[in-house]
């Protein structure tokens, strides 16, 4: 069977991918089709719901079934921003750099007791006959007073969960407590009820 993987992100696609191929999945990707995957506009309120839009744009543009995620920070003290917005945080979309030094002005000044945050991770999956799921996870922590560490990406650097600061944990170490980690698991379990 196969299932399409709505990303232009190589590191969600090669996560998904780790789990569906083990199942039996036949995955596609954007660069098997014949033209560049539609930019979709992230219209939902929440990580499920954009991840839903993403994985709907998939099926109507291959007809498989279709998985898509939709990731983010959440920082307490800044009432759960920049949440679903966090890949434009700063304006341009993914400029990790800006995000990063948007948030540390943002978060001048505050104690390491109130630079509580965590990490979301919401993965939906749409089947041709209309069935659906999502799935999420989440990671918690601080967010650091500078950046520190090469590892990972996004606000990595600033995210420090039990392990320590998510920019110095190699991949097998981020990935057994990361949100994404989390909601792969399961994601795995809730598409085995599926098929």
């Amino acid at each position: 069977m196969k299932v399409f993987i709505a990303t232009k992100n190589q590191k969600k696609l090669v996560e998904l991918s780790r789990i569906l191929i083990p199942m039996g999945f036949e995955v596609v990707c954007e660069k098997d089709l014949a033209k560049p995957l539609e930019e979709i506009e992230e219209t939902g309120t929440t990580f499920e719901e954009n991840a839903v839009l993403k994985a709907m744009a998939g099926l109507r543009e291959t007809g498989y079934m279709s998985v898509a995620d939709d990731s983010g920070l959440c920082v307490d003290f800044l009432d759960g921003a920049p949440g679903i917005y966090s890949a434009r945080y700063s304006g341009g979309h993914g400029n990790d750099a800006d995000n990063n030094k948007k948030i540390l002005k943002e978060l001048e000044g505050v104690p390491m007791e109130k630079r509580t945050a965590y990490y979301v991770a919401a993965i939906a999956c749409v089947f041709p006959d209309g069935r659906q799921f999502t799935v999420r996870g989440e990671c918690h922590g601080h967010i650091a007073f500078s950046e520190s560490g090469s590892c990972g990406f996004g606000y990595d650097p600033l995210f420090i969960s039990e392990k320590g600061c998510f920019g110095h944990l190699s991949a097998e170490e981020k990935d057994s407590i990361s949100h994404r980690g989390k909601a792969l698991k399961l994601f795995k379990e809730e598409l085995e009820k599926y098929i």
